[in-house]
């Protein structure tokens, strides 16, 4: 009978408690909250439409909707989110598939623990 290993993806996310807190300060309590809850909403949204198109093979949206990740993830602090997203816009870019799917899937298993940290986050300044 042949062993099988399962291997578990479990990554440290990284959370710009700076950043948020500058949001904040700039916008006030009830503006930041709002803003923070759209844009958590969006990378949500944005994360599937990212898979949904990896699946579709229609690398030219996925690399755009990618993009749209960055900006999104810096404004609310998720530096690391927007890094890997950065890292499969040059991944596709270099019509690298293998790089393409890994570095997606990263930022999906990232992007979720990222957006459950933000979540937590704004949960205790309330």
């Amino acid at each position: 009978m042949a062993n099988i290993l399962t291997v578990n993806h479990r990554e440290n996310v990284h959370l710009d408690s700076q950043k948020l807190s500058e949001l904040y300060r700039q916008l006030g309590e009830v503006s930041a909250e709002d803003v923070v809850c759209r844009a958590i909403e969006e990378l949500a949204v944005r994360l599937t439409h990212c898979e949904r198109l990896w699946r579709q093979n229609d690398v030219e949206k996925l690399r755009k909707s990618a993009r749209s990740l960055i900006a999104i993830s810096e404004q609310i602090g998720l530096t690391d989110m927007a890094s890997i997203a950065r890292d499969v816009t040059v991944a596709i870019d270099a019509s690298d598939h293998p790089a393409t799917a890994a570095t997606l899937f990263r930022l999906i298993r990232v992007g979720e623990r990222s957006l459950t940290a933000v979540w937590e986050q704004q949960d205790l300044s309330v």
